[in-house]
């Protein structure tokens, strides 16, 4: 059995934790800035259509009330890693899926912990003593059902999917509640009539996957009840980026280029403190008429320094010579690994210089941790030839 926790609302319970005062209001997580999007909001503000991902101006008119408060994301990553901790006094099989959210495999822990309701309901009361949250908590034969049984009852719920209960809950299930199943899918199915999944399992996979390709594949098992997807601890980090949303198109190079900088330095700081290095480089871009563009490059050597990792997002931003509007830029590096995987040459080092910009980014670093960001940046991010407080407003992911 698998157990699927979820944190209620919760960058915007943290905020109301820390101050009392918001306990009753209409809270929304985001900054003010014109194209900026909801990151979370209480449940008083989703009495009125509020949600996550929707512009901030939007939410605004159906809530006016509300109170609009900036990310705080190492407060959440803070918390967060409290109720991770929580959960491995449980089991040693934990999954951490989001800053919010884990799985837990629970399987013959009876035993140790009493019946699967019990537990349940030991590990909502254990989270809410450590960090003073509530969470809502799912619990089913495999993992794609533990998630939806978790949104089932929100917030403070908990809702158990016995084995006996699985081809009757999984027939009533709608295809739209399937993790991964997104607006297209959702019109390609009803386009063939499907709206359950006790429907599609009618169809030969041979057909779905004409239609959805190998993800017809996996709906297609989904709908017998079949998710072997392992509980995998302590996932390794595949990828670290940074992105800002403009809030007025550009074409402008040097702006972009400044907020590639910017992006380098928090994606190099990321990689330092997670003691890891990068052979990828990776560029993105979309433009004023949501068109994605990405270029990567794979480095000569792993790094883990601004300097260079800014130089080789220069270049794949000089492979566009025709830049469209430009509407969010964005940076990250990706096929990361431990520095002590890495070998490096015993003749002459042709990449010295890499070597020496980290030795003062992690000395940078260090005057960063006493005594806070902003006291040593690139010359060219701080004054009139930098990136204002105003775009710093920005969405920041």
């Amino acid at each position: 059995m698998i157990l699927h926790l979820d944190m209620d609302a919760f960058f915007a319970a943290v905020e109301k934790l820390d101050n009392p005062k918001l306990a009753d209001k209409c809270v929304i997580v985001g900054s003010l800035s014109r194209r900026a999007v909801v990151a979370a909001a209480s449940y008083e503000a989703r009495r009125f259509g509020v949600h996550s991902a929707m512009p901030v101006y939007q939410a605004l008119q159906l809530c006016p009330q509300a109170v609009i408060i900036p990310p705080r994301h190492r407060r959440y990553a803070e918390v967060s890693a409290r109720v991770m901790a929580c959960l491995e006094t449980f089991s040693p099989l934990v999954e951490q899926v989001s800053i919010d959210e884990a799985f837990v495999d629970v399987s013959g822990l009876e035993r140790l912990h009493g019946p699967l309701q019990q537990m349940a309901r030991d590990m909502k009361a254990a989270v809410f003593a450590r960090v003073g949250l509530t969470c809502s908590v799912g619990i089913a034969p495999c993992k794609f059902l533990a998630k939806i049984a978790s949104d089932m009852d929100k917030p403070d719920g908990l809702t158990i999917i016995d084995p006996d209960q699985l081809e009757d809950f999984i027939s009533a299930l709608p295809v739209a509640k399937v993790p991964g199943v997104g607006d297209k899918t959702r019109q390609v199915l009803s386009g063939m009539g499907i709206e359950t999944l006790g429907q599609l399992k009618q169809w030969p996979e041979k057909a779905l996957v004409q239609h959805l390709g190998s993800f017809g594949l996996r709906l297609a098992r989904l709908s017998q009840g079949l998710d072997d997807s392992p509980v995998k601890p302590r996932r390794p980090v595949k990828s670290v980026s940074q992105e800002t949303t403009l809030e007025v198109d550009s074409r402008d190079r040097s702006g972009l280029q400044r907020y590639l900088l910017m992006h380098a330095q928090a994606v190099a700081r990321s990689l330092r403190r997670k003691d890891l290095q990068a052979e990828k480089v990776f560029l993105k871009l979309k433009t004023s008429t949501f068109r994605l563009f990405t270029r990567q490059r794979k480095l000569e050597h792993p790094t883990q320094s601004a300097n260079h990792i800014y130089r080789i997002a220069q270049k794949l931003l000089e492979e566009f010579e025709d830049l469209p509007p430009i509407r969010l830029v964005g940076l990250g590096v990706s096929v990361l690994q431990s520095p002590s995987c890495y070998q490096p040459s015993l003749f002459v080092n042709q990449y010295q210089d890499d070597f020496k910009w980290e030795k003062v980014e992690r000395a940078a670093d260090q005057v960063i941790q006493r005594f806070g960001r902003g006291l040593v940046k690139p010359a060219s991010l701080t004054g009139s030839a930098g990136v204002s407080s105003k775009d710093l407003g920005n969405k920041n992911k």
